[in-house]
């Protein structure tokens, strides 16, 4: 039986409160996993490691970030097949809707966002008196949920264009679906 924990700051790491949570493949509605229970005391940790790479990560430049998502998205398409298999677990869908539909567009979502990374640009407009210019810098620490029936496709479309802005990421996937984006194997 799989085991899926939090991952904090860099870690693999069970609940503070050690709960755990079943969770079930729709197609034969038995427990093939538990993932963490987490609560507020999971929140704060995860929040904190994020709030301490913040400084780390909004300086790295944007063709580095550019080139980590990008990393990402080979990874996840050398291993097209297990995620499309854990998707197809997690969520009931039918294996080739997986590998044909959220797979790709998961990776499509981090090229996107990785090429957005170096074209981020600042504005000015000169009035009768001054410039005025906008800047885009990153915010902090953005906390995504995703939903159940798309994990990997909704988990990469909300954390792929934090990461290129700059901001750290605090991601909660669904309970009912963790696999593509708790799995220690991935």
């Amino acid at each position: 039986m799989q085991r899926f924990e939090h991952f904090i700051d860099g870690d693999f790491v069970p609940a503070v409160n050690r709960g755990r949570l079943d969770v079930f493949e729709p197609a034969t509605g038995s427990v093939y996993a538990t993932v963490a229970d987490g609560d507020a005391a999971d929140v704060d940790a995860a929040v904190r490691a994020a709030e301490k790479a913040f400084a780390a990560w909004s300086g790295t430049p944007a063709e580095e970030r550019a080139r980590l998502l990008s990393a990402i998205a080979d990874g996840i398409a050398v291993r097209t097949e297990d995620f499309a298999i854990a998707e197809s677990r997690d969520t009931g869908k039918p294996r080739t809707l997986a590998q044909r539909m959220d797979v790709p567009r998961s990776i499509a979502n981090c090229r996107f966002f990785a090429a957005a990374a170096v074209q981020f640009a600042s504005e000015s407009h000169i009035s009768s008196v001054a410039v005025n210019y906008s800047l885009r810098d990153p915010h902090g620490v953005v906390g995504c949920i995703t939903p159940w029936n798309l994990p990997l496709l909704l988990f990469t479309w909300k954390v792929a264009p934090a990461l290129a802005a700059g901001n750290c990421v605090v991601a909660k996937p669904s309970e009912l679906t963790p696999a593509t984006e708790l799995s220690q194997k991935f």
